[in-house]
């Protein structure tokens, strides 16, 4: 994968004259440290990067707001419950909040002001969210937000305004379902979503083709969408720990199709002509969602009734990987494998899905 731009890098170079490190202090209060440095307003003015990373912070310091060119500001490994107002204020490309005590009221009730217009990085992992923060959707700048390593549930479905964003990193939360939305993320590269509670994923994602990591693994996976095998620029794909490289889908149920489901089906392969005086409207609209078998030695469809199967497909030149399709019947499913002899994995695939 390319390199990423992420929370530890910095232009150390250029900003060595703009920084003030008070990092690694080991102190509660730095409010003095900090009026000490703004007291000249030319200094303060010069001042780009405000370190005050891996401290003992329960606020933060008011005199922030006197440093106006602020652009960097490192607040992780602290003790911090709250995020003040006085973060608006500040004219900020990067705010790293990583580890702390943040939870769901901790944020201002709105990050814009001066900081949300330009931020460019937002970094809020580690912390104690439960829910993703709605706030972060008005920040229509932001390339990278972190927020992995919280206790968060859901993903918020307005997430494909964030146009520019380039990196989301959501792992090590409690996830149980991505949104379709996420497809509409056009400039995204790199999206973390291990180590939550996933089982499928929506095939929206196929629409990411700018994507270039995908990290999947400790996810309760059984199948990915069959879309995925589209996004031809991804380089790096993490499966491990899924229950799809551990456990494969065989015994299939199939519930008896309804008798709207049997006449549907008859009409459709058959070909039997209609027009809109021969039928009520919705029977027209639910002949319109007949979806065609993708066994290619059936021309069956199906509406609502359908077979699950799992079928491993050549990815990128590197590995199999298990893609869910949906059959019309559970005899289309003898068929496919024996017209596709690959279709069933060996062990050396097994062993390319599992360490992916």
């Amino acid at each position: 994968m390319d390199v990423v731009y992420t929370s530890d890098s910095c232009d150390s170079d250029s900003r060595e004259q703009k920084t003030v490190d008070l990092g690694h202090s080991n102190k509660r209060h730095l409010d003095d440290d900090l009026l000490r440095v703004s007291k000249s307003k030319k200094l303060a003015e010069d001042i780009e990067t405000v370190l005050l990373n891996h401290n003992k912070l329960i606020r933060v310091p008011l005199s922030l707001n006197d440093f106006t060119n602020l652009k960097v500001l490192d607040l992780s490994n602290n003790r911090l419950e709250e995020l003040p107002e006085v973060i608006t204020q500040c004219q900020l490309t990067t705010l790293i909040v990583k580890n702390n005590l943040l939870t769901d009221k901790s944020l201002p009730k709105s990050l814009l002001g001066a900081a949300g217009h330009g931020l460019k990085e937002l970094n809020l992992s580690g912390n104690r969210f439960a829910h993703f923060p709605e706030q972060v959707i008005e920040l229509r700048s932001l390339k990278y937000l972190y927020l992995g390593g919280n206790q968060i549930t859901n993903v918020s479905k307005d997430i494909w305004k964030l146009q520019n964003l380039q990196l989301l990193s959501l792992g090590g939360n409690l996830i149980t379902e991505i949104p379709e939305t996420v497809g509409l993320l056009n400039h995204l590269h790199a999206l973390v979503l291990c180590d939550n509670l996933l089982e499928a994923l929506p095939a929206s994602i196929a629409r990411l083709v700018n994507l270039k990591s995908l990290l999947l693994h400790k996810n309760r996976l059984r199948h990915l969408p069959r879309e995925i095998i589209t996004l031809r620029n991804l380089t790096e794909l993490s499966l491990r720990d899924n229950p799809l490289v551990v456990r494969f889908v065989k015994d299939m149920t199939l519930n008896p199709p309804s008798l709207l489901e049997l006449a549907g089906r008859t009409v459709k392969t058959c070909a039997i002509r209609y027009a809109a005086e021969d039928l009520p409207r919705t029977l027209i609209e639910y002949l319109q969602t007949a979806n065609c078998c993708v066994n290619p030695n059936c021309k069956g469809v199906f509406f609502d009734n359908r077979v699950e199967h799992i079928k491993f497909v050549d990815f990128c030149g590197k590995y199999r990987i298990p893609l869910l399709q949906y059959l019309c019947s559970s005899k289309c499913v003898a068929d496919t494998s024996s017209s596709d002899p690959g279709s069933e994995p060996n062990s050396s695939m097994m062993r390319k899905v599992l360490l992916g």
